[in-house]
């Protein structure tokens, strides 16, 4: 697995995906508003990946207020992403970077070439639309969420 994260400090590359209702989301619709908490995730329905969206789903106002969005994004189809939220009670946007397949994992240097899907990683950018702090794990290895906490304190 070979996946080199983009850097702190460098702009965070734009994208347009559609969520988990057909919406289409902007990663500069957020630029000025709000920092953004951007989770890339394997696939919906596995194990470490649902416990994963359903810790950030029970501290939701940590993440989802008037200075914070969450994105979270996998490489599953926005059906798929639809049923799953349902399932779990997911009110955050989930998006899809099915088609063209992995494009904007691949921006942030966390698409997994030889599994077809992204790896953990996670991204805040700031208002102005810069990564301020990243962290990458490896496909078992669940994120600890006091970590992205404590970098959004520092915004």
């Amino acid at each position: 697995m070979a996946v080199a994260a983009i850097a702190t400090g460098t702009k965070a590359p734009d994208f347009e995906l559609k969520d988990n209702h057909g919406r289409t989301v902007k990663l500069s619709d957020f630029r000025g508003e709000k920092n953004v908490v951007l989770l890339f995730y394997p696939f919906a329905f596995t194990g470490v990946c649902t416990g994963e969206l359903c810790a950030l789903r029970d501290e939701l106002p940590t993440f989802v207020n008037d200075d914070t969005q969450l994105l979270a994004v996998s490489n599953d189809s926005i059906h798929t992403l639809r049923v799953f939220a349902e399932q779990e009670g997911l009110e955050y946007p989930l998006l899809s970077d099915f088609w063209p397949h992995g494009e904007a994992s691949r921006a942030y240097g966390v698409f997994d070439e030889e599994k077809g899907c992204a790896v953990r990683g996670t991204f805040i950018i700031d208002k102005e639309g810069v990564v301020r702090w990243t962290v990458v794990n490896g496909l078992p290895d669940a994120r600890d969420l006091n970590e992205y906490v404590k970098a959004l304190d520092t915004l």
